[in-house]
């Protein structure tokens, strides 16, 4: 499968859209903000007040996310310069996700986003689509990459989990769980290990010496992959369609996310290996079980998955796929899981902060 063709959060503003189904995500990162306004204040001081700063937002997706991170950031700048009577610097600003994602969203947003700011003749925002696991800009491009929810999310689908005739070992399951082979979980590490010393390789090349890096991404606090439920859940609501007869029980089965939660000392390990940079600080944190606007907290993830996962499920199940049906059944069983287990509901992320130091 060509994910780059075919991943991408839901476009548009309607209701199924990323853009209208992110507020989980914006409460995760707005827990460490902290960590992204210590290290524009670091990469200020480290590169001597530079004129000229780039950003880029590795993953920004189409929501509104990307742009108040970005003011954020902009704001943390400008405050920082005022403290110690500096002139605020120009923000070069690059907004990269996959070729399919709806920029144009971000777009139309713009112009109500520059009214907001204080000095909006300085930030000037581009497109960079293209996969941030290869090469995105050129050498000593950056001076802080910023990546929000993105990383969790691997190049491919491991092929370790396929057999010799190419079909998936991993029954009764669309990622690691209790009934996987250990085959598979050894499969996912791997492609973990080659997407993300990929990613780092790359940006070392393009971030200033000195630079920043925030990554954000879903993880777990422990070897055991299997307190992932909102997987599991996604599979048995699939399974119920399947029991109905809506779905055929050979793409049930062939059906695999591309996605991998790692643990703090992967990641660690990982950027020890690539030697490129520095990990200033780690954080970990659970996100809040919060139902926001809607009725329920199994609702709100139920649309959150949505928005995320349609274009996936559409494209290995078809058109036909009952969507309304399929997360009407994942909402009630979040639910029913907050009522009996409500510990084994959570989403554990991750913020790491690198410093570039050669």
């Amino acid at each position: 499968m060509d994910l780059e063709r075919v991943f991408r959060m839901n476009g548009g503003a309607g209701e199924t859209s990323y853009s209208k189904n992110c507020s989980l995500q914006k409460k995760a990162s707005d827990k460490v903000k902290h960590i992204v306004l210590e290290a524009i204040e670091r990469v200020l001081e480290a590169t001597s007040w530079p004129k000229s700063i780039g950003i880029a937002d590795l993953g920004c997706s189409s929501g509104p996310n990307t742009l108040l991170n970005i003011k954020d950031i902009v704001e943390a700048a400008e405050t920082a310069a005022m403290a110690v009577s500096r002139e605020v610097p120009e923000f070069r600003v690059y907004l990269n996700d996959l070729p399919t994602n709806d920029f144009n969203t971000i777009f139309h947003a713009l112009p109500e986003w520059y009214r907001k700011l204080t000095t909006p003749s300085c930030v000037y925002v581009a497109a960079y689509p293209g996969s941030f696991y290869g090469r995105l800009f050129p050498d000593n491009f950056l001076h802080f990459i910023y990546s929000s929810n993105s990383l969790h999310w691997l190049s491919r689908v491991p092929s370790g989990i396929y057999d010799e005739k190419g079909v998936s070992i991993n029954k009764k399951s669309i990622y690691i769980s209790k009934t996987s082979p250990p085959r598979v979980q050894q499969a996912y590490h791997k492609q973990f290990e080659q997407d993300f010393s990929s990613f780092l390789k790359w940006r070392s090349r393009e971030l200033i010496l000195g630079g920043q890096m925030v990554l954000i991404l879903l993880g777990r606090t422990g070897p055991d992959h299997v307190h992932n439920i909102f997987w599991e859940i996604l599979y048995q609501s699939l399974a119920t369609l399947a029991a109905q007869g809506e779905v055929a029980e050979d793409k049930l089965d062939s059906y695999e996310v591309h996605f991998y939660a790692p643990s703090t000392e992967e990641l660690e390990e990982q950027v020890r290996k690539e030697g490129s940079f520095k990990v200033e600080s780690v954080q970990v944190y659970e996100t809040d079980k919060d139902a926001g606007d809607c009725s329920s907290y199994g609702v709100a993830v139920a649309k959150a998955v949505r928005s995320i996962q349609e274009s996936m499920l559409v494209n290995h199940f078809g058109v036909t796929l009952m969507l309304d049906k399929l997360f009407h059944h994942y909402a009630n069983l979040v639910d029913q899981h907050m009522l009996t287990q409500d510990n084994s509901i959570s989403s554990i992320s991750i913020a790491l902060l690198l410093t570039k130091v050669n």
